[in-house]
């Protein structure tokens, strides 16, 4: 089998527990990983700004390690230095708040560690989900044409979410990039944006091949990277949908420290 020269990490549901916590059992297996010469780098929906606390623990701010934030919509060194971007307009975010309107459902358009929180009908969760970010309540006539945004949130009711997902017409699903990262905050992300394209992107910058990557999971934003990677890895606690791509399917979940099994079993004990 091909040596692991690349390890990306989901952080919700794969590498935090329910505490939004790294354990110390997936950091000695991080830690130990990293003596080995494997890249540890998390592929997250989260900003940079919203990750610095979990890089530090790791000790993975420096000029060689590398972050895939925004779903795959940027790639950079974890000391901030942007490689590659791709973002939103102002028209495709128009046509996203407009059917999120028509659905009742609430938008946050986030630009880098801003968030504007458009002033909906139904609040936005999204405070709770990621207090470490700047969120500024938004009217959206106030957003100028010229501003970008790196993806657009849905964050409400778990049920809301479900009972209106399948009303987003098929003209967006072709448009954008459209998934849930967690019960309750549905993704919007321009096309092509998604984990497995900022990867593929970060491993041909590095000089590494698609079979040299493990890619560890748990929900529908993961899907595409685990999918692609050679070794794909689903935490017990995945969804169906991600377990049925996955090479592998951990045989405990984020609270029983299923990264620290996956990096012990085909990283640390590789023959």
């Amino acid at each position: 089998m091909t040596e692991i020269k690349l390890l990306a990490l989901d952080l919700d549901g794969t590498l935090l527990n329910s505490d939004k916590q790294i354990s110390l059992e997936n950091q000695k297996a991080l830690r130990a990983a990293r003596d080995r010469g494997v890249k540890v780098v998390l592929t997250t929906g989260r900003p940079l700004a919203a990750i610095g606390d979990f890089l530090a623990e790791l000790d993975l701010i420096h000029e060689d390690e590398f972050a895939i934030t925004f779903n795959g919509g940027l790639i950079q060194r974890n000391t901030g230095e942007i490689l590659d971007k791709v973002t939103f307009g102002y028209e495709e975010v128009k046509a996203i708040r407009q059917l999120t309107d028509q659905l009742g459902l609430s938008l946050d358009l986030l630009d880098d560690g801003d968030v504007y929180a458009l002033h909906s009908a139904v609040p936005t969760l999204y405070p709770t989900c990621n207090a470490s970010l700047n969120h500024i309540p938004t009217h959206f006539e106030d957003l100028t044409l010229d501003q970008t945004f790196n993806k657009a949130v849905t964050c409400c009711e778990a049920d809301l979410i479900d009972r209106q997902l399948p009303n987003i017409p098929q003209e967006f699903h072709d448009r954008f990039e459209i998934f849930k990262s967690r019960n309750i905050i549905l993704e919007w992300s321009p096309k092509g944006v998604h984990k497995a394209n900022g990867l593929a992107s970060l491993t041909q910058i590095l000089g590494l091949k698609k079979e040299a990557v493990m890619a560890c999971g748990d929900e529908a934003n993961d899907l595409s990277m685990v999918k692609w990677a050679g070794y794909g890895v689903a935490m017990g606690n995945a969804t169906e949908e991600l377990k049925a791509v996955a090479d592998i399917i951990a045989p405990m979940s984020n609270d029983e420290n299923a990264v620290a099994w996956a990096v012990q079993t085909y990283i640390l004990k590789e023959d």
